[in-house]
């Protein structure tokens, strides 16, 4: 007689096999065992039988293994990758509870799977930048906002820049991304172009930070740059946002306005062309295409931050306004809403945090809108976004819209 275990017969009832039911159940309780009672080859044969038996046991069956290994120090690799592509309520176990994953485990595990998959894995304690890049990377919305939810996951800058690319189109994602201690300053910046009025309030007042100790730091190089006739782009051009000083005066004498001033007042009477609008850019300092940008924002709070950044006061605000025929009430008589706001922008912002966020865009806006960058912005060539610098992704992200139109 032959000592071989006979083929299980096909088509038999699901819970009839008591004995696999029980090997199952041992062997998982082998792999279990602790280091002082089973080596690491002895435990690796005896997770692969495991993993063989596992290929055809019924779900359930795999259900009760993967919450016997779930909380081990240490597991096999080959169940781990068994248990990990499984049903999202098998792997599920693993992914919230087993230590023991490795980044290369989850990683794997979010390319070979789906999203529910990548759901669950989002909500993971203490995800490392590389797990959570792979996430978010995927572009989908609910595994993105549960990464930003996840106060124990860490991003890396990458994966901030993904989800505030992504966030242009999901503004759902704003709150929780608004809230997270990776996002800087550059990233903020660029969101609020699209995001709603609260949460523009929440970044002015987070992020539009002073430039005090780098003009401390700066001030004796002023002199040594005229010295030098400003001959030095590089230098030139981080002196030109460290500054105090907005307002250009040197478009002063090529203006046929007086002054700032004076270019607003004439809008708020006559209107706001196009030739003006260039005209008041320039004399705050800043390029046409940040001047288009901001006075043709929706919200309106660009264009309280303009004024406060170059001196404007209330009343150069309200002409301002006027010129690009924004009401200031409703039908019935009562404070528009839009213009409400913003005003309160306006008294809220300190002149030199204004004008951190004003030099921003505009060196974010303009300076950096190379003809690749205008191409790519057209195309919408966001895979290529990595090839970029900080000012040239923001100029991707928050002109993209506009070229599209």
């Amino acid at each position: 007689m032959s000592d071989a275990v006979p083929a299980l017969a096909d088509g038999a009832p699901e819970g009839a096999f008591k004995a696999r039911h029980a090997l199952l159940k041992r062997l998982a309780d082998v792999v279990s065992l602790p280091a002082s009672r089973i080596n690491a080859f002895e435990r690796a044969v005896t997770g692969d039988l495991l993993v063989e038996m596992l290929r055809l046991a019924a779900p359930e069956e795999r259900r009760r293994v993967a919450a016997r290994l779930a909380p081990l120090a240490e597991l096999p690799n080959s169940l781990a990758r068994l248990l990990l592509r499984d049903e999202p309520m098998i792997a599920g176990l693993l992914i919230e509870q087993c230590a023991s994953l490795t980044d290369a485990d989850l990683i794997a595990c979010a390319r070979d799977t789906g999203t529910e998959h990548r759901f669950l894995m989002a909500s993971r304690r203490g995800l490392t930048e590389v797990v959570t890049e792979t996430l978010i990377g995927f572009g989908e919305p609910g595994v993105i906002e549960a990464v930003l939810r996840n106060p124990t996951a860490r991003l890396s800058q990458a994966a901030v820049e993904m989800a505030v690319a992504a966030s242009r189109s999901r503004p759902e994602l704003n709150g929780a991304l608004l809230k997270r201690p990776e996002l800087r300053p550059s990233g903020a910046y660029v969101m609020f172009w699209w995001c709603d009025g609260e949460d523009r309030r929440t970044i002015l007042q987070r992020f539009a930070v002073s430039r005090e100790v780098m003009q401390e730091v700066a001030d004796g190089v002023f002199p040594m740059a005229a010295a030098e006739n400003w001959q030095d782009p590089v230098s030139r051009k981080a002196l030109q946002f460290i500054e105090r000083r907005q307002r250009n005066r040197a478009a002063i004498e090529k203006s046929p306005f007086a002054s700032l001033e004076d270019a607003v007042q004439s809008a708020g009477q006559q209107g706001l062309s196009r030739e003006t609008a260039a005209e008041i850019a320039y004399l705050a300092g800043i390029k046409p295409l940040t001047g288009a940008k901001i006075m043709g924002d929706p919200g309106g709070e660009p264009t309280a931050i303009l004024c406060k950044a170059t001196g404007l006061g209330k009343d150069d605000l309200r002409a301002l306004w006027r010129s690009m025929r924004r009401p200031e009430t409703t039908a019935e008589g009562a404070p528009d809403e839009t213009w409400t706001r913003v005003q309160t922008t306006f008294d809220m912002l300190a002149v030199d945090r204004a004008q951190t966020v004003l030099r921003y865009w505009n060196w974010s806006l303009s300076s950096a809108m190379t003809p690749a960058l205008i191409r790519a912005i057209r195309m919408g060539e966001e895979d290529a976004i990595d090839e970029y610098s900080t000012p040239e992704r923001a100029a991707m992200m928050a002109l993209a819209q506009d070229f599209g139109r």
